[in-house]
């Protein structure tokens, strides 16, 4: 095989397979189905593309191919259960469509599939789990990491919530206008977690997984077409302001460059404007939740000329909304990181301590690299490195561990 179509199969597989998948499973309406379908899909164009040709439209030739590898699997096990012989004759006269990938209507695959993937019916947990498996393709194993479980209590989780989809016949589809605020929590926070994954990679060689984060920004846009509410436009808001500085956060190395140190022209200002753009129709909306909050300290950051110039008191008054809105310890770290740069880093440090001392965040790696830095500042260097070591123990990021085990060298 030509090098040359193998890579360009490998690269089809890692920008499209998500998306051929979601198509999958409309057409199938089976998850396990559709995932094998898919994989057979790409194995016919590894054995074939080097001989015919790489087709016109690479997507819909992988869709339809798996759609027909489906159906001949089915026939296969229809000898055994005549039942899906029903199965197989609808799956046969539905069509699809050759140009799709090019009809940018609202009703994506993907956001259907993420739209099901957090129906009501499922439990918080399995949905988050189900959506960042099936719509993002992480693995099992990165999954279990963020949601601090082991992959195969994670496996099970994704299991029944697949089989709860198939035996309540939950559709798959993106819900009438009138139901769309009751079911928009949940997939604005999948659509987050999957852009924080990307923006900042749970663990491995690099920092930055940019298809993740351009796939939640596709998305994000898509719903804001939909329901273009303040939280809507808020979440869409956040990811542009933060993705708009990916050309800067990391070295030619691949190694973290921190927000002071990054090199303000390398940003993107298109992106920052459309962002601060969103914020504003959001806030002005007087609905503003915690990712307009988000989006507004994230716009403060991104709009100061300078790191020196920025305006620390606004943005610790954001915070302060933010905690009225979610008491959530990750955002009392973060207000103490900005409290820090307003009124000095004893200050920061009070605040760290009283979340350790309530339990807090004991084993979350920034709450201790936040500390370290306090403690370098105000020249406890002894009690700063036992801070750096507690953070670099419990990081599995590559790029994270090099930027703290150089930190704590330096002391």
């Amino acid at each position: 095989m030509p090098a040359s179509i193998e890579t360009l199969i490998h690269g089809i597989y890692r920008t499209e397979s998500r998306r051929v998948l979601a198509t999958l499973i409309r057409l199938l309406k089976d998850f396990d189905l559709a995932e094998e379908a898919l994989q057979d899909a790409f194995t016919a164009a590894l054995q074939q593309w080097p001989h015919d040709g790489v087709p016109n439209n690479p997507r819909a030739w992988l869709v339809s191919t798996g759609r027909f590898k489906a159906i001949d699997q089915l026939r296969r096990c229809a000898k055994f259960h005549v039942s899906l012989e029903d199965v197989i004759e609808q799956l046969e006269e539905e069509t699809f469509e050759q140009d799709d990938e090019h009809n940018h209507h609202l009703e994506d695959d993907q956001l259907r599939l993420i739209f099901t993937c957090c129906h009501p019916s499922l439990a918080p947990e399995a949905q988050m789990a189900l959506t960042l498996r099936e719509v993002c393709g992480l693995t099992t194993e990165a999954i279990a990491r963020a949601f601090l479980t082991t992959p195969s209590t994670l496996a099970q989780r994704i299991v029944r919530a697949k089989n709860k989809i198939r035996d309540a016949n939950i559709p798959y589809e993106i819900p009438a206008r009138s139901e769309l605020p009751t079911r928009l929590d949940s997939v604005l926070h999948v659509i987050y977690l999957v852009f924080n994954e990307g923006y900042s990679a749970s663990s491995g060689r690099e920092l930055i997984r940019q298809e993740l984060a351009q796939e939640a920004i596709r998305l994000g846009r898509l719903l804001a077409q939909l329901l273009p509410d303040a939280e809507v436009l808020g979440l869409l808001a956040l990811m542009l302001i933060q993705d708009s500085r990916k050309h800067a956060r990391t070295d030619n190395n691949g190694d973290l460059i921190r927000l002071e140190d990054q090199d303000r022209s390398r940003w993107d200002k298109a992106q920052i404007a459309e962002g601060s753009a969103l914020i504003q129709r959001a806030l002005s909306s007087g609905n503003a939740d915690i990712y307009c909050l988000q989006a507004a300290i994230a716009a403060l950051h991104a709009e100061a000329r300078s790191f020196e110039q920025t305006d620390w008191q606004e943005i610790c008054g954001f915070y302060d909304l933010l905690l009225i809105r979610n008491l959530s310890p990750v955002i009392e770290l973060n207000r103490a990181v900005a409290i820090a740069h307003r009124d000095g880093a004893a200050q920061g440090l009070a605040l760290l301590d009283d979340l350790l001392a309530r339990k807090q965040l004991t084993d979350y790696h920034l709450l201790h690299a936040a500390r370290a830095e306090f403690l370098s500042q105000l020249h406890r260097t002894s009690e700063a490195k036992n801070a750096y070591e507690k953070a670099i123990a419990l990081t599995t990021q590559e790029p994270e561990l090099r930027f703290l085990r150089s930190k704590l060298n330096a002391l």
